[in-house]
């Protein structure tokens, strides 16, 4: 039975540790390995690495894990370990990542893969040369809610695609009264890569190339709505960076998208994230899982009159798609499908140059928010 080994690193932190390690790395583990074309099938052999011996001592333990270890030049050094993967902070990636690639890894990495356009594309560079397998997390092309829009987009279900509106977030709490946050005090401090344009700039890129058409330009408004929050040891900090961004994005075939991303935003919609789309023939309103559509044939024909309350239901004139396949875990998918790009070379787009296009986008955002204008996406060179 054919084995690869994998580093995993970051996995301490809750992304990691929930969607890499345990949905995703042991879930495979568990599952006996992958099938692969030839018949056989591929087992995984992780070892996880980290800073604190405690944390990771624990982890081995909770979870059967036999490898571990505070080491990484150690680990790194071991030529029966083929993959390093990373989800630590985004200021420490581009170097690991980079010193992976010096060893001989393949290399697998949350995003973004750098806080700058210069050291991703750079990187980028490195691992095609390198002639080694690498790749980034598009866990978001993997939510059957998003899979469904695909289906609808390819049936041409939507006729000519006129725009897209995204609205993704929730209310993340200051810390205070009680009630602690959901998401790390980095997250607003900018010297720690903090941010939601530099984090979710580079999911919008990677969802919208890919089902919509590729990005062309970008306008982009950022905001601090909140000054102040309190840190995991209970302590009063300044929020320096931006906790909400409103961006709009011209695609290639004059599709318009407009996506709101907010950690100060209370929802009031189907999920935490959703993704309209308007077609000439059709619509549709997809979340992280379900999706809903009206075809033309079906819409309504609302008259405004602002003296009479609304006389139509319009959450009832929707069809939600229904499941008409298996959906696994989406992070879990994209794992299996890198693993068989390493193990038997199959098909894979989404290497390191999605990463920097990601980071592109991302440093436009800030500087088109900076510069108050609209900015054009040039082609990158790898």
């Amino acid at each position: 039975m054919p084995r690869l080994g994998i580093i995993l690193h970051g996995v301490t932190g809750r992304m990691g540790y929930n969607q890499h390690l345990v949905r995703s790395v042991l879930a495979i583990r568990d599952q006996g390995g992958i099938m692969l074309k030839s018949g056989g099938r591929l087992e995984i052999d992780p070892i996880i690495v980290g800073r604190n011996r405690d944390k990771i001592e624990q982890l081995a333990k909770r979870h059967d894990i036999a490898r571990w270890s505070t080491d990484l030049d150690a680990a790194l050094a071991d030529p029966n370990d083929q993959i390093f993967f990373d989800a630590g902070t985004t200021l420490m990636r581009a170097e690991l990542i980079g010193r992976a690639l010096d060893a001989g890894k393949h290399v697998y990495c949350e995003k973004p893969v750098s806080d700058d356009l210069r050291t991703a594309v750079k990187l980028a560079r490195k691992a095609r040369a390198s002639g080694l397998k690498h790749g980034v997390v598009q866990d978001k092309l993997f939510l059957p809610g998003l899979q469904k829009l695909a289906l609808l987009r390819d049936s041409g279900f939507f006729g000519k695609i006129l725009s897209v509106r995204g609205e993704f977030g929730y209310w993340v709490f200051e810390g205070d009264w009680g009630v602690p946050a959901q998401r790390p005090s980095w997250n607003y401090r900018k010297k720690d890569g903090g941010g939601i344009i530099l984090d979710m700039l580079c999911h919008w890129r990677y969802v919208l190339d890919n089902l919509f058409g590729e990005v062309k330009a970008v306008s982009c408004l950022g905001a601090t709505h909140i000054s102040s929050r309190i840190d995991e040891q209970g302590r009063a900090y300044d929020c320096d960076t931006d906790d909400a961004a409103y961006a709009t994005f011209e695609l290639e075939g004059g599709v318009i998208a407009q996506i709101n991303s907010s950690w100060t935003v209370r929802v009031r919609r189907d999920d935490l994230v959703t993704f309209q789309v308007d077609g000439t023939h059709g619509s549709a309103v997809a979340g992280l899982t379900k999706c809903w559509t009206q075809h033309r044939v079906n819409t309504p024909k609302p008259v405004w009159n602002p003296d009479q309350p609304q006389t139509i239901d319009f959450y009832e004139t929707w069809d939600e798609v229904p499941d008409t396949q298996a959906f696994d875990n989406g992070f879990k998918a994209q794992w299996e499908m890198f693993l068989r790009h390493v193990a038997e070379d199959s098909p894979w787009p989404y290497g390191l140059e999605a990463g920097a296009k990601g980071v592109q986008l991302a440093e436009l955002g800030l500087k088109s928010w900076a510069e108050r204008r609209w900015l054009d996406v040039p082609e990158l060179e790898f």
